[in-house]
């Protein structure tokens, strides 16, 4: 297993915190190259060098969720006080100071300068002959791949950003448009997969599928011809969305990219839907295609992955609120009863193994999330023990703390079904797109008893949703297919927490003891409550054209003089 290790410099990470984006010691730095030397001398040097472009990607794994899902119908944030960049975003009043967004627009650039210097070191004529030219074709192919990613985040998040391809383009704060960036995305994932392996028992190691997944992702989004700065210029305080566009030639390529994994043989969905969550399905599971390793906060991690700990921060102190959760009691209400994909990806109970009731059989205390008492929690990276009725049973001592070892699911199989899917029903060749939907519903309900019979784009919109919850996709999914506007306002309007029974602490006791007329008032999270009616009509205020981009940093380390900021900024 590889380790992400930066010899000149030390992070100091607070075990169960969130973000570290408030912390200046890690936040401002530039992350350094982990060879000083100028001449590569051995296989396990160049390994060592590119290995270093993972170290920045570690630390987002958190910060995506607060920043992505936060700008969606689906979630809120709590993290901190109410300026803080979580609630930040949570309102939709994100600013080019949001620590959040600063985080990932440096991180990825951390990754890429990395990335050139490792690229032009292997190139040197100062590479020794000890050197094996295997390990150079590699290691270059796997920063390629990463420099991908990063460029294809960076696009969709931001727009147009600076393209810098070498050590000497450090400096460069040009905007580029964004064909260029998409066609330097395809040209280092096509050069990557040349040279990658098939498949990689070890997941965060690219292989020739993830390149070509990546790749299947990269078309599907070029191909729906995103939003320049102009376009978004023009609707920038506008609540109306703009009209989709399709570009056939680049989604015909996500469908032949797709179909290379599909191919290929390598990688299929679980037979349970479950089996994809925790420790143990990392690289044993068949749908992993991808995934950011963590070891943890505590065994040398750039940064572990929080999204262990912040969507149940207290675990099973019902009163406490989460740093992240579900925006709506309502939102269980999509998965349909016998969806397997419910108990998992919305938790409105769980049993703790630290409290045992009795032997004869095997019992536990049962902790119940329900409105307006206690929110319900997503549940997906929630540590746990089997899936049957003892699914919802955390495992023994996980009540002291949620390890943050967990890694970051980047690319699972089931999401390539849908990309082909998408490409193949805006080919208007919705036939070909419904036995990729109905695979991830069989396999959901276990039968084909909730198949569909023919394939809507709403329809098509919503599974992406049901299968991929809480996994970063819905932003990027909402500003692809144009519809963030009318999602967040029209969802959210129709919550339960929306309604004026949530406007304030005093409403919020009136409705529970209405429900529970035996309930004290020490037992209703009052506040929890009534923030969250603040923050979904915040959403419903602020959501506007701007929203279809995040802000340019301004405030710190390497995108300083980027210009002009994004529309609405």
């Amino acid at each position: 297993m590889k380790k992400y290790l930066f010899l000149a410099i030390s992070l100091n990470l607070a075990l169960y915190s969130c973000n570290k984006d408030d912390n200046p010691a890690v936040d401002d730095v530039d992350l350094p190259p982990i060879i000083t030397t100028e001449v590569l001398k051995s296989d396990a040097e160049a390994y060592a060098l590119g290995n270093a472009v993972y170290g920045p990607l570690q630390t987002l794994s958190s910060s995506f969720s607060f920043l992505l899902e936060s700008h969606t119908e689906t979630t809120i944030s709590f993290e901190g006080a109410e300026t803080a960049g979580g609630p930040q975003a949570s309102r939709l009043e994100t600013t080019p100071a949001n620590s959040y967004a600063n985080k990932l627009f440096n991180a990825f650039y951390n990754s890429i300068g990395t990335s050139n210097i490792t690229i032009e070191r292997l190139d040197s004529s100062k590479v020794t002959a000890k050197l094996t030219q295997s390990t150079k074709d590699l290691v270059k192919a796997r920063v390629k791949f990463t420099r991908a990613l990063s460029y294809l985040y960076l696009v969709q998040l931001y727009g147009e950003v600076p393209l810098k391809l070498k050590q000497a383009d450090a400096a460069k704060n040009t905007r580029v448009s964004i064909d260029e960036i998409y066609e330097q995305i395809v040209k280092d994932l096509t050069e990557a997969e040349a040279d990658l392996p098939l498949f990689d028992v070890i997941r965060s190691n690219p292989s020739k599928g993830a390149a070509n997944a990546l790749l299947a992702r990269a078309y599907l989004a070029w191909g729906q011809n995103p939003l320049s700065q102009t376009q978004v210029e023009a609707i920038k305080s506008s609540q109306t969305d703009p009209a989709p566009s399709f570009n056939n030639e680049r989604l015909q390529k996500a469908v032949e990219y797709a179909d290379k994994v599909i191919e290929s043989g390598q990688y299929a969905l679980e037979s349970d839907f479950n089996e994809n969550f925790g420790v143990t399905a990392e690289n044993r599971s068949e749908e992993h295609i991808y995934t950011i390793h963590h070891d943890g906060d505590s065994k040398g991690d750039a940064q572990g992955n929080h999204q262990t700990h912040c969507p149940f921060t207290e675990r099973f102190d019902l009163w406490t609120d989460n740093h992240i959760g579900p925006a709506d009691v309502t939102i269980g209400d999509r998965f349909h009863d016998g969806d397997s994909r419910k108990l998992f990806s919305f938790v409105t109970e769980l049993y703790n193994a630290d409290e045992p009731l009795g032997t004869s059989p095997q019992t536990y205390k049962k902790y119940e999330y329900k409105f307006p008492v206690t929110s319900p929690r997503y549940g997906k990276f929630i540590h746990r023990n089997g899936y049957t009725e003892a699914t919802r049973t955390l495992a023994p001592g996980s009540s002291s703390g949620q390890p943050n070892n967990i890694n970051r699911i980047e690319l699972r199989y089931a999401e390539l079904l849908l990309i082909k899917a998408e490409a193949l029903f805006f080919l208007n060749r919705a036939s070909e797109a419904l036995p990729l939907v109905n695979q991830l519903r069989q396999r959901a309900f276990g039968n084909s008893s909730h198949n569909l019979s023919t394939l809507t784009k709403e329809a098509l919109f919503e599974e992406w949703f049901l299968e991929l919850s809480f996994e970063q996709k819905q932003w990027t999914n909402l500003t692809r297919w144009k519809n963030l506007i009318a999602t967040v306002k029209t969802k959210v309007a129709a919550y339960e927490y929306y309604k004026e029974d949530y406007v304030d602490e005093a409403a919020v006791l009136a409705k529970a003891k209405s429900l529970y007329p035996n309930i004290e008032d020490e037992a209703v999270n009052a506040a929890f409550f009534a923030k969250t009616y603040k923050h979904l009509h915040a959403k419903t205020t602020n959501i506007a054209g701007k929203h279809y981009r995040f802000p340019i940093p301004t405030n710190s380390g390497i995108n300083q003089g980027v210009s002009p900021q994004n529309p609405g900024y």
